[in-house]
């Protein structure tokens, strides 16, 4: 119903100013984003020395405001996860109103159809039988011709009921596009929410493994959920204006909505329920009333007079009395049905849906795509600087002494190489030992292990001093067994593996 203008304005919002509020949005994302391009150009171009001392303060800088973005980004989740329950409330409840109304305005147009082929179809056959069986007596005749016309009155009376077919097509027409409509647009922010904290997960995991490809695919996921957030900004920005320019003046939308489908006191008459204004159909149920009355009257009199007298007449009186009966049922399930307190609510619970929760679930939306897009502009802001900084960390460690124990890159080179001091001080060991061995006699012998154990130990390692040297160092103190003769041997395989290691080795 919504959308059967008609080419009628009062009362409505008007499309340009949701396609200003469309407009505002893209301004404002191509400023976002044009501020995000100067500055990442103005921070390339601009290289600034940095002392040592004030790289840890730029680190601890980029790590504050990532941890405050993302913290921006869950709380803004948060909301949005608020705000898009609430819409759904809103929609479903909305639903839930036109269901009830179209169920009423469809029950009435049942009844009044049904009643009318009662009148015009069923009692006529039945007249038309008893006019045969009581044709002897014209006082009776005269009676069903009364029934007669008073049931022809009962149907003209019930044609000047309106018809709610088309404004029952319209609601179940508006209905089901309501609920299509929300279903997409629950799915699509569910879908965005979880966009949104997975982004989140990637800038995290790329500043805390300093990985460059996790924070290129942060950066461009950024800029995709950065225009995304801006959209959803727009799009509920103008459904918002909509329906609060909507719930202003609801019943003056309503009204020029319906003016081509129903009379205005019937409009007023359901939109404002007044107990101070008659019912427009009083007048026509008060006749069906009187006019069902009379005829019941009319069939109890031929079933007490005319039933003794002519047997063969029970079958259509009492079929006459049981469908004015079920007429009487119907007149009463109809008034009901057009009191104005039923559809009235429905219409209230419509409004509270589509005003309250509705309008309250949009806005928290569009506080969520403002956080959004606020936190991951500051996310891509801070990211160029934490690569910087990854960058200069790698110059650092590159820049160390390669004997700096603190320095990753010299412990992986000594894991496969051997110190040159601890060859130096093996040597000058072996020198110091061969000069002491010339001023003292030679030293008893303090174990009893054999030359040759030693010696074959020397000959297992094959010459290669990296495994050569090992038991010597820590010992603190000469072989077991010392003698000239195995000194000048030992001193001998030093020197020949101290000239390969220089061999292989350079300085």
């Amino acid at each position: 119903m919504l959308w059967r203008l008609r080419g009628r304005r009062e009362g409505l919002p008007d499309r340009r100013s949701l396609l200003f509020l469309g407009l505002v949005a893209a301004v404002c994302l191509g400023l976002n984003l044009l501020f995000l391009t100067v500055y990442l150009i103005c921070l390339c171009c601009c290289k600034r020395d940095a002392e040592p001392e004030s790289k840890r303060p730029s680190s601890s800088c980029v790590t504050w405001t990532a941890v405050v973005a993302g913290l921006m980004c869950c709380a803004a989740v948060g909301i949005g996860f608020y705000g898009n329950s609430e819409t759904n409330d809103g929609a479903y409840q909305l639903l839930y109103a036109l269901d009830n109304a179209n169920h009423t305005l469809t029950g009435i147009d049942s009844l009044v159809a049904g009643t009318t082929l009662q009148m015009r179809a069923g009692l006529e056959q039945h007249l038309a039988r008893l006019n045969e069986i009581l044709a002897a007596r014209g006082d009776y005749v005269q009676s069903l011709k009364f029934v007669q016309q008073t049931a022809g009155t009962v149907v003209l009376q019930l044609a000047g009921l309106p018809v709610w077919r088309d404004v029952s097509a319209d609601l179940t027409a508006l209905a089901g596009r309501v609920g299509y409509v929300e279903y997409y647009r629950w799915l699509a922010y569910l879908l965005f929410f979880i966009l949104v904290l997975t982004i989140c997960l990637l800038a995290c995991l790329g500043l805390a493994k300093r990985s460059r490809c996790l924070l290129t695919a942060m950066l461009s996921c950024g800029l995709l959920t950065l225009i995304l957030s801006w959209a959803s900004l727009a799009v509920d920005a103008a459904a918002a204006v909509g329906t609060s320019d909507f719930c202003v003046a609801p019943d003056k939308f309503v009204m020029n909505l319906t003016e081509s489908d129903l009379s205005t006191e019937v409009v007023r008459y359901y939109l404002y329920c007044d107990q101070g204004l008659s019912s427009p159909f009083q007048q026509v149920l008060t006749v069906f009333q009187r006019s069902l009355t009379t005829m019941q009257i009319q069939i109890q009199g031929l079933v007490q007079f005319a039933l003794p007298l002519f047997p063969t007449a029970e079958k259509d009186l009492l079929g006459v009395q049981q469908l004015l009966n079920t007429s009487e049922t119907s007149l009463h399930q109809l008034t009901a049905m057009l009191d104005c307190r039923g559809l009235h609510k429905d219409y209230l619970d419509a409004l509270l849906g589509i005003c309250y929760d509705g309008l309250e679930g949009l806005l928290y939306l569009m506080l969520f795509s403002l956080l959004v897009a606020t936190s991951f502009s500051t996310i891509i802001c801070a990211t160029p600087r934490a690569w910087k900084h990854f960058a200069s960390r790698d110059r650092d460690y590159d820049d160390m002494d390669e004997e700096d124990p603190f320095n990753p890159q010299a412990r992986r080179i000594a894991a496969h190489n051997p110190a040159r001091g601890q060859l130096r001080s093996f040597c000058s060991y072996s020198s110091s030992l061969g000069s002491q061995s010339s001023l003292h006699p030679p030293a008893q012998t303090i174990s009893n292990a054999p030359v040759s154990e030693y010696m074959n130990q020397a000959v297992l390692f094959g010459g290669n001093p990296r495994y050569e040297n090992v038991p010597l160092i820590g010992r603190g103190s000469p072989p077991p067994t010392y003698s000239p003769s195995m000194r000048a041997t030992y001193l001998s395989v030093t020197d020949e593996h101290v000239r390969h290691y220089n061999t292989e080795f350079p300085a």
